[in-house]
C-alpha cells in the first residue's frame, strides 16, 4: 500500500474529520470565551478591586517588560474553559450512567400452551410418522 494511499485512508475516516471539527469549534469558543474574560470579567473584577486594569499590570526587569495582567487573564480564561469542559463532560457521563439504567427488555417466559407444543413438535421430530 502506498504511503499516500495510507495517509488519505487515515485523513479520512471518521474520527480524524470529528477531531478536525472538534478542534475548529474549539478555536471559535476560544475567542468567546477571551471575549467574555477580556470585556466582561475582567473590567468586573478591576471595579471589585479598586479599578485596576489586569492587561496593564507590567513588571520591569531591566529592559524586560514582564506582563503579568496577561497571564492572570490567560489564567482565568484557562479556568472558565476547564470549568465549561468539566460541565460538558459530567454532563454527558450523566446521560451515559441514564442509558446503562435503562430496563433490557427480557422475553416472557413461556406459556403453558406453548411448552406443550413446543414437546409435541420435538416429539413429532424425534418419531416421524410412518406411511
Amino acid at each position: 500500500m502506498s504511503l499516500f494511499k495510507e495517509f488519505r485512508d487515515f485523513a479520512v475516516k471518521g474520527n480524524m474529520i470529528d477531531l478536525a471539527i472538534g478542534v475548529i469549534i474549539g478555536a471559535a469558543f476560544g475567542s468567546i470565551v477571551s471575549s467574555i474574560v477580556d470585556d466582561i470579567f475582567m473590567p468586573l473584577l478591576g471595579i471589585i478591586i479598586g479599578g485596576i486594569d489586569f492587561s496593564g499590570i507590567v513588571l520591569t526587569v531591566g529592559e524586560a517588560k514582564v506582563n503579568i495582567g496577561l497571564f492572570i487573564n490567560a489564567v482565568v480564561k484557562f479556568t472558565i474553559i476547564a470549568f465549561v469542559l468539566f460541565m460538558v463532560v459530567k454532563g454527558i457521563n450523566s446521560l451515559k450512567r441514564d442509558a446503562a439504567k435503562e430496563p433490557v427488555e427480557t422475553t416472557p417466559a413461556p406459556t403453558k400452551e406453548e411448552i406443550l407444543l413446543t414437546e409435541i413438535r420435538d416429539a413429532l421430530r424425534a418419531n416421524p410418522p410412518r406411511s
